[in-house]
């Protein structure tokens, strides 16, 4: 059964090539320091919220870092090799810093209480092509009284440009699909906490007409996933984002050469036939 999530469906549309190395062939991705520190900012702001109200405090939100630190490498063994010398792994620890210290400018932890952290959901998106929609959520809050949804989701890196804002309502767009798909209620509010350069705040207020409009672009991407699949062409496609990317050795852009392309790729991508 074919399934999404937010994330690879942004990969399709940036690159399809890209979506391939990670979908397909899963093409091992070393962490960088600029992820790594995210999933070490991620774990941090997760636990925070284990600490009774009064004491979350920035200055316990510092005190997890280490902890977290410990956490993230016991996970990815990888991590530890990224830095050469200890000077640099304080360095990259405390670059980490101000990012938390940022969170604390756009939201008051001791006034919530999330009814779940770093949530997985799975969500049967039903049509013809069987497709699901997967992913995490960093924070589902529920509002005393009304029971009224917010989803939250914490970005390390600094606001987008307002041409790619799109993109990051489109990934909150997904989860609210999820739960408006499990729960059969529409979440009042999509939140993205952007952290870096000294942070932003983007709020969306999703319609149900919003969510059917991303359901429908999720199955428009999935039938041009297995056009792509069918004709074996998985074109790279050349951005701002490829100097972050970890398979330039690959990418014909660069001068690489794809992998051989496996056999069974549409089973690859939980498909036992083409769609109609």
């Amino acid at each position: 059964m074919p399934t999404l999530s937010p994330s690879r469906a942004l990969d399709f549309q940036r690159c399809p090539l890209l979506f391939r190395l990670r979908v397909i062939d899963k093409v091992p991705e070393p962490p960088s320091p600029a992820a790594a520190r995210g999933t070490l900012v991620h774990a941090v702001l997760e636990r925070l919220f284990d600490l009774p109200r009064p004491e979350r405090t920035v200055s316990a939100a510092l005190a997890l870092v280490d902890p977290a630190y410990q956490a993230i490498c016991a996970k990815d063994p990888h991590i530890p090799g990224l830095f050469a010398t200890e000077e640099e792994r304080r360095d990259w620890l405390a670059s980490a810093e101000p990012l938390i210290r940022a969170y604390f400018t756009w939201e008051d932890p001791t006034r919530l209480e999330p009814e779940a952290r770093e949530l997985f959901i799975e969500a049967d998106l039903g049509d013809d092509d069987g497709l699901k929609l997967r992913g995490f959520i960093d924070r589902l809050d529920v509002a005393p009284g009304t029971g009224a949804l917010r989803v939250v989701d914490y970005k390390t890196g600094r606001a987008p440009a307002p041409r790619f804002a799109g993109e990051a309502e489109f990934q909150v767009s997904c989860y609210a699909l999820a739960l408006w798909k499990t729960r059969g209620v529409i979440p009042a509010m999509l939140q993205l906490v952007y952290l870096g350069n000294g942070g932003a705040l983007l709020r969306f207020e999703p319609t149900q007409a919003n969510l059917e409009t991303t359901e429908a672009r999720l199955h428009a991407l999935l039938s041009a996933i297995v056009r792509t699949a069918e004709s074996g062409v998985w074109p790279p496609a050349k951005g701002p984002l490829c100097g972050w990317c970890a398979h330039q050795a690959l990418c014909p852009e660069f001068g690489g050469t794809p992998p051989e392309l496996p056999p069974d790729t549409l089973a690859r991508l939980g498909l036992k036939a083409p769609l109609p």
